[in-house]
């Protein structure tokens, strides 16, 4: 099943994204069930929150991935959705 993940950041927390980006990144290639992923960009294009694709067995599979996610373990985002995603184009 396809899952969104969409996250929304804090205020104020572009210096913990940063911070931990790279291990971020590394999990999104390392878990081996992201589709595509990237960042929301405010209106001045600084980084505001994630969009991630996951491809996963079940939505408790997605709620544990999104668990683990450096970011969400670095207290990044104010607010995550996961919601059943179906790929058109």
């Amino acid at each position: 099943m396809l899952v969104a993940l969409i996250a929304r950041d804090k205020p104020d927390a572009l210096q913990a994204r940063l911070k931990n980006r790279d291990a971020h990144v590394d999990y999104l290639k390392s878990s081996g069930v992201v589709m595509q992923a990237g960042p929301l960009l405010d209106a001045e294009g600084q980084m505001c929150g994630s969009l991630v694709v996951l491809n996963v067995i079940d939505m408790a599979a997605a709620e544990s991935w999104a668990a683990l996610d450096p970011y969400a373990k670095a207290g990044v985002f104010e607010d995550v959705q996961l919601i059943e995603w179906h790929k058109v184009i």
